[in-house]
């Protein structure tokens, strides 16, 4: 007689709905490297191993192995040795440093004879373990400093290192997990920081040279200014609970910096920055002056945060100007609006624009794309290989692979949510939130939305590397999800 209660086996449990979309996606993503790096006009055989296409079918084919292995291996092991995992890991980013081999101005590609494996792709799932390891751990809390700094410590040491190697881009990709610890409780505040900073940087460099109607104020000081203080205004409300003082605040606010204005449009011109400057300062002293009269340490976070936010304002100027790059300075330039620069910085995001948007509502068709076939757009094989999608497929084609990730998100939240146990939890959304970080960040900067910074698209872009640490990635959450309710013999 079979048990009912009797707990499914491994393999009855793995969800084959997640792997149909990683097989779609792999299967896409060879024949979008077929179309990438076809030679227009030879017979060129795509299955050939001196092709690119002829090495990504060994790519896929040894992934799928190690999908396999990664399913069968006893998850246990995973939590046991996330440490060690993640100690190799930095070990072999720290040894990257030093290598002699630079491709394209990084030195993060170990070179071995023919092969050449980059330890930044593999230190992502080792990352998102050594977190839930120690996130998962008893008496761990968010809202206690020394666990978050250790938090915090976890993620930014290897993005240290992969700086280091050179290699900004993938180091960008660890903030993802900021996305994972505000499912796990930080507090919102921490985002929406992020966000503001963003806002300060982008409207003030933005429009850093543009004035205000007549008057010499400029647009981007003026507008960020006022952000400051429209945000701690609405902060005081939100977290100190007292809206009172919130709309006092920001009626004072905004009452002085409309009279200065009309003042400065119809009697006698001047900049307005000094004087909202001087309102700013103004309103984090009286935040000061409010935490030491009441006792309430909320309204000194809000006053941190207001000085915080001039300062960071002040100095990205700064940053851009005098301690960026200069190949750095141009694409955030190009990106913002400020410069063009079609055969510089901008030259890769507008041929794959071209190349897109001549793919039309239905594309082009397979291995008939002009654009990519005659090599106007650079790394059309590996960073912008989207570009491929949107002309060959057209519309729908590139509707459809962004449907198909789409549906990889939403069944990577919904498994992640099941987990029994808050290890399992917080890894899987680890897991999802580097894969939304990959495709939000690769497809806006092929499109022109993002800047460029050099990530691959899951499953479609050419490469081991990439292809093996996605499939670490997400395997190793599948294997924990299909042991979910299996409970040890006694």
């Amino acid at each position: 007689m079979k048990n009912p209660d009797k707990p499914k086996g491994v393999l009855r449990s793995i969800d084959y709905w997640t792997i149909l979309i990683y097989v779609l996606l792999l299967a896409l993503g060879w024949l979008s490297v077929c179309g990438a790096s076809y030679d227009y006009g030879s017979d060129t055989d795509i299955f050939s191993l001196s092709t690119r296409s002829g090495m990504q079918i060994v790519w896929i084919g040894t992934s799928l192995v190690l999908a396999l292995f990664l399913l069968l291996l006893d998850d246990t092991y995973y939590s046991t040795f996330a440490y060690v995992l993640f100690g190799l890991m930095l070990l072999l980013l720290f040894a990257t440093i030093f290598n002699p081999h630079t491709i394209k101005g990084s030195r993060s590609w170990l070179v071995l004879g023919p092969v050449r494996v980059q330890p930044a792709e593999f230190a992502k799932f080792a990352t998102a373990l050594a977190l839930a390891k120690f996130m998962s751990r008893y008496g761990y809390d968010i809202h206690k400093w020394k666990d978050f700094l250790k938090t915090l410590a976890i993620i930014f040491l290897p993005m240290i290192f992969i700086v280091m190697q050179r290699e900004t881009g993938s180091a960008l990709v660890y903030f993802s997990f900021f996305l994972m610890l505000y499912r796990e409780g930080m507090t919102g505040s921490v985002l929406f920081t992020a966000v503001a900073m963003v806002f300060y940087f982008v409207v003030g460099i933005r429009y850093s040279e543009t004035l205000l109607f007549d008057t010499p104020t400029h647009v981007g000081r003026f507008v960020v200014l006022l952000a400051i203080q429209v945000f701690t205004s609405i902060m005081i409300g939100v977290y100190q609970r007292d809206w009172q003082q919130a709309l006092t605040a920001l009626a004072a606010c905004l009452g002085v910096t409309l009279v200065c204005l009309l003042f400065s449009l119809y009697v006698i011109p001047f900049n307005i920055y000094w004087i909202q400057l001087a309102i700013s300062v103004l309103l984090v002293a009286w935040l000061v002056w409010k935490t030491v009269t009441s006792r309430f340490r909320t309204y000194l976070w809000i006053g941190i945060f207001s000085l915080g936010s001039l300062l960071f304002f002040h100095g990205a100027d700064h940053a851009l100007n005098h301690m960026l790059q200069p190949h750095q300075q141009t694409r955030i330039k190009v990106l913002l609006g400020l410069e063009e620069d079609l055969k510089g910085a901008g030259y890769n995001v507008h041929q794959s624009e071209i190349a897109i948007g001549s793919g039309g509502l239905e594309g082009k068709g397979f291995l008939n794309g002009t654009q990519t076939k005659l090599k106007y757009v650079p790394e059309q094989d590996t960073d912008f290989i989207f570009c491929t999608v949107g002309e060959e497929e057209g519309f729908i084609g590139a509707a459809g692979v962004l449907v198909l990730f789409l549906a990889l998100i939403l069944r990577l939240i919904h498994l992640a949510e099941r987990q029994a146990t808050s290890f399992a939890r917080i890894y899987g959304y680890c897991v999802l939130s580097v894969f939304l970080f990959h495709v939000f960040i690769n497809v806006g900067m092929v499109l022109g939305l993002t800047p460029v910074i050099g990530i691959p698209l899951p499953f479609f872009s050419y490469g081991g590397s990439s292809l093996w640490g996605f499939t670490f990635l997400l395997f190793i959450f599948l294997a924990l999800d299909a042991r979910r309710n299996l409970v040890p013999e006694s």
